[in-house]
């Protein structure tokens, strides 16, 4: 379970309760966070049923059908459906992850869903993830070369691109980061497991040539250091990736290097 933080200077009132859908006779309780910036409103919990005979099975099927049939002002991301481009990233009964491999059979009681907690809102179930975004481009996610191209591609053995493995999976979902306690307290400064992750992604890459200056960056007391191994990120990811045991070889790399 993750804590979920409130915006500043306003504190959660009790909302609108809608009508049970007519004629339904098996329903799903649904509570989800609401606040938008434009009323001057403070945040609340509306609550929903939902026909779950006309409903798929996901928690992104409940919240689809609340958006058309129900409530048009309710606001998410979702673009795939399909687990692989992280839109739909959000704490569903006290879990970060993404609501439409969450199937609500999965939930006893009643469905709540927040907004991935620690993360600035922009509206309802939308994190604003500029910071974030920023701190993955900090870590150059990108190869980096010095010698001249080859002519084709870089070439790579069978067991060097085995290395990469769960590294390239990443959806920057950010599910990871947003239940890891390090990174609300140090947020601003701990760039947190979904860039590390990425920075050894390209730090164990056979192909990179940057490997000691990208070690000389991490080697901070913030940016690497403020992990703890709590192991949040490894529980909480949605693609079964561990990021905390790829920030421990970081270190582990970087104790070697002065060794």
């Amino acid at each position: 379970m993750v804590e979920f933080t409130l915006p500043k200077n306003s504190r959660m009132t009790t909302g609108k309760t809608w009508p049970k859908p007519e004629g339904a006779t098996n329903t799903r309780k649904v509570q989800i966070y609401r606040w938008n910036p434009d009323d001057g409103q403070n945040p609340r919990l509306d609550t929903y049923f939902v026909d779950m005979d006309s409903c798929g099975p996901m928690v992104l099927d409940a919240l689809i059908k609340i958006k058309n049939e129900i409530d048009p002002t309710l606001t998410f991301r979702r673009s795939c459906r399909e687990g692989i481009c992280g839109s739909c990233a959000m704490n569903i009964d006290g879990i970060n992850t993404l609501a439409c491999i969450y199937g609500m059979d999965e939930i006893k009681g009643d469905i709540k869903i927040y907004p991935l907690p620690h993360m600035p809102v922009v509206k309802d179930l939308i994190p604003d993830l500029t910071h974030f975004y920023a701190q993955h481009a900090s870590i150059k996610p990108w190869l980096e070369t010095t010698t001249n191209p080859p002519a084709k591609e870089w070439r790579q053995s069978v067991e060097d691109r085995e290395k990469l493995d769960g590294h390239y999976e990443c959806i920057m979902c950010a599910c990871c980061s947003t239940s890891c306690p390090s990174y609300w307290w140090n947020g601003d400064r701990y760039l947190g497991p979904a860039a590390l992750l990425a920075a050894h992604r390209w730090i164990v890459d056979s192909r990179d040539e940057a490997t000691g200056e990208r070690l000389d960056e991490l080697e901070d007391p913030f940016k690497l250091y403020r992990c703890h191994t709590i192991m949040n990120c490894a529980k909480t990811c949605p693609k079964g990736l561990n990021p905390a045991a790829a920030i421990s070889d970081i270190k582990k790399q970087l104790v070697e290097r002065v060794i």
